[in-house]
């Protein structure tokens, strides 16, 4: 999860640009066009009822009930494909035309914010939606999870220091449907849409308690303040915290049935089993036309598409390995290895791929903070090729930190040189000779460094470039492709050695870093990239990028960043954030691999289902056919 910027340029107004958010998302879904001819078709006699069945990715579970977490929990499968279901945020983004990357309002509780002041005030009304206990959804419930950010920045994921909430000076529920909030400078309406008030979520009063059984509102965060060093909402976090880390509990629990959006759960196991039903009070639209969605688990791709070809599950993805090669013309393959029973769609992930390397590892973070040494790094990353061979042309190169799988406004020229490869195309010989010219000597089939005067700080004479990397098992694309860069690698002389873990371990032991802990169990890391689903949907770099922030895993540090970050804040000058993707790109705070895209198979009786490229899941608009 990383990204960055360069030097900088004039900011142009930032009063509400409703109409610049509209071209971004027409320039990206223009990109997304692409070949349906295995597209279903939906005709026969619609269906009331039904369970579809869907596959979650191999090894991948959900494991986080309540929408304030940790950056340990905060995965597409916790959020946008579990939480988003019952809880909606204020602002939903993505809808059901498989490409959108817009804020959808008539998905979200809450009317479009209005920018005043010179882009100082924003102001929110909320629609008067219910929670499924009668409750309103209304402004004291954005006020509940202000309050609870205020309180619990630091274990929040979402948080950056200087940003959401220390970016703002006050706010309040002017009326039950209505919150003014009032920041401490002029920002881009276009960025504090995308990427501060989409981390927002109403919560419930039956959420403010401390104890089961208590009455609604009775713990006090709603109306905590400062004053008490937010005591009140703290004890309320610490309570609702712990009551998510018991899963056994989630059905039964008085407090997750409350939900305001079109599902609710129904059963829930951290082995992956998870089913939801339709909340039968939901006030938005589409009402579910499902009787249930149940989610299942795979220990392997393998495994995945074994189901599929026998028809036990109704959504699923075909693997790389089972898929025919593509023309290059075609997001699709020719022909469909599954026959009538499902039709096909390509999946895009508005997302990045990398290695994130560690540079508080007390064993390689020096040389990892040697450009020179990621470049090496990246030099023997051979993206065309592996996404060729290994994911039979479904894949395109991370050339930076704008992703290039659609195409966008925000993607700098650099990010588009030497094929898509960026400023490092492969090259072993281009490796070697950057190591050999900072003082890197081979011995034994290993880079060793000779001359500690060129090789860099806290770099000792006879250090060896050895990296260990954690990659995410269940998928046999992702283990070969690291065979393939441990073997690319060898080749300039970097000796690497590969553990696969499950994802969540990996992440677990990641977020653990930059408190210090497990440094020393992760060198450098592949965390399944990064999704600009949250924190942040415009993708600038304070998620990533920033110092101290929450999802910085890697401990990445750069003044340099952090000012060409904080300048696509307060600009939407495309110049202005263009110098930051530019200087992301040339720094490498993350070693980019192979963006792939996903090819879902989708039963021919099961209709109305597209693939976000936020992840966004609305089963609400699926149906079957008989």
């Amino acid at each position: 999860m990383e990204r960055g910027p360069a030097s900088r340029r004039g900011s142009v107004p930032r009063l509400a640009r409703v109409a610049a958010l509209a071209a971004a998302a027409a320039i990206v879904a223009a990109g997304c066009s692409s070949s349906t001819s295995l597209h279903g078709s939906s005709s026969g006699q619609a269906v009331k009822g039904g369970t579809a069945t869907v596959a979650l990715p191999a090894d991948v579970t959900d494991n986080w009930i309540f929408p304030f977490q940790s950056a340990t929990y905060a995965s597409p499968w916790n959020i946008e494909q579990l939480q988003w279901l019952m809880y909606r945020p204020l602002y939903m983004y993505g809808n059901n035309t498989g490409t959108s990357v817009a804020v959808d309002y008539p998905l979200s509780p809450a009317d479009a914010p209005i920018y005043s002041d010179g882009g100082r005030t924003v102001t929110i009304t909320l629609k008067g939606w219910k929670w499924s206990d009668g409750e309103a959804v209304d402004a004291k419930d954005v006020v509940f999870f202000l309050n609870m950010a205020e309180a619990e920045k630091a274990t929040w994921y979402a948080y950056v220091p200087g940003l959401l909430p220390d970016n703002v000076v006050s706010y309040q529920a002017t009326s039950t449907d209505a919150l003014t909030i009032h920041l401490n400078r002029a920002y881009s309406s276009l960025w504090y849409t995308y990427n501060q008030l989409s981390e927002l979520t109403p919560m419930p009063m039956a959420w403010d308690i401390t104890k089961l059984g208590a009455a609604p509102g009775s713990g006090g965060c709603t109306t905590d303040s400062a004053a008490d060093g937010w005591a009140r909402c703290k004890a309320v976090y610490t309570f609702l915290n712990a009551q998510s880390e018991r899963a056994a509990s989630y059905v039964s629990s008085p407090l997750w049935s409350v939900v305001d959006g079109p599902w609710k759960l129904s059963s829930f196991s951290l082995s992956g089993y998870v089913t939801i039903v339709p909340n039968r009070a939901y006030s938005g639209s589409p009402k579910p036309r499902l009787s249930a969605v149940k989610f299942l688990p795979f220990t392997s791709d393998t495994a995945e598409y074994t189901a599929l070809r026998t028809g036990d599950i109704d959504v699923g993805y075909v693997p790389p390995q089972d898929l025919p090669v593509k023309s290059p013309s075609s997001a699709l393959p020719a022909s469909n290895p599954l026959g009538s029973g499902y039709y096909l769609e390509p999946f895009y992930a508005y997302a990045i791929q990398y290695l994130q390397p560690n540079f508080d590892n007390p064993a390689v973070g020096y040389p990892l903070r040697q450009l020179y040494v990621r470049q090496a790094l990246q030099y023997v990353m051979d993206q065309p090729g592996i996404a060729e061979t290994i994911f039979r042309g479904y894949a395109i190169p991370t050339s930076g930190p704008v992703p290039t799988i659609t195409q966008s406004q925000w993607i700098p020229r650099i990010q588009t040189e030497n094929g898509g490869q960026g400023p490092y195309p492969f090259s072993i010989s281009k490796a070697r000779a950057l190591l050999s010219s900072h003082g890197w000597s081979e011995v034994g089939g290993v880079m060793t460094c000779a001359d500690p005067a060129r090789c860099g700080t806290g770099i000792s004479k006879g250090q060896q470039l050895k990296l260990t990397i954690l990659y995410p098992t269940g998928q046999a694309s992702i283990s070969s492709m690291f065979q393939v860069y441990k073997s690319d690698a060898a080749q300039a002389g970097i000796r690497i050695s590969l553990v696969g873990e499950a994802l969540n371990a990996i992440i677990g032991e990641s977020t653990a870093c930059p408190m210090g802990p497990k440094c020393t169990a992760v060198q450098v890391g592949e965390n399944d990239g990064w999704i600009y689903n949250g924190p942040g949907f415009e993708p600038t770099g304070e998620s990533l990028f920033a110092t101290g922030a929450a999802t910085n895993l890697g401990s990445y540090n750069s003044p340099l960043m952090n000012n060409l970050i904080s300048e696509t804040h307060t600009s939407n000058s495309l110049s202005v954030f263009h110098e930051y993707a530019t200087y992301a790109a040339q720094q490498l705070p993350y070693i980019w691999n192979p963006n792939p895209y996903q090819i879902q198979a989708v039963s021919s009786k099961l209709h109305g289902v597209t693939f976000s490229p936020f992840y966004t899941m609305l089963p609400e608009y699926w149906y079957f056919t008989k």
